[in-house]
């Protein structure tokens, strides 16, 4: 009988045998997911039939730019900022006495697409102003 019984407590022993896995996290850190360093390209241009404008602009760089010069002009810096304030500010000096209908255009791209335009028509050397608060 104790045969028939040590047979029976083995037979019970082998049909419970189960193992039990347990996750355990590493002990490593956790490291958060890197992102991408994206870069913007800022362009001011300005087109029109004056003779000469004197421009005001700001970039990352330089801060603020004022000159004088002929136009067109065209003028780019690249930022990794996430926003940025942006502003463009232009004055006819002169138009030719040959020049029937003045036009002066400022206009600001981000990324190719435009993201300000002015213009104006008259010839009472107006400044056309363009600014904004620029985010991504």
């Amino acid at each position: 009988m104790s045969k028939v019984l040590a047979l029976a407590l083995v037979a019970f022993a082998i049909s419970c045998d189960r193992s039990i896995t347990v996750n355990v996290p590493d002990t490593k850190s956790p490291t958060a997911p890197s992102t991408p360093v994206v870069t913007s390209k800022i362009e001011y241009r300005v087109t029109g039939n004056a003779n000469s404008v004197k421009i005001r602009f700001s970039n990352e760089q330089d801060g603020l730019v004022q000159l004088t010069t002929t136009l067109p002009f065209f003028s780019s810096f690249s930022t990794k900022e996430d926003s940025l304030f942006v502003s463009l500010e232009v004055t006819p000096v002169s138009y030719s006495t040959l020049v029937d209908f003045p036009f002066l255009s400022a206009q600001i791209y981000v990324n190719g697409n435009l993201f300000r335009e002015a213009t104006a028509s008259t010839f009472l050397l107006a400044t056309i102003t363009v600014n904004g608060n620029w985010r991504r």
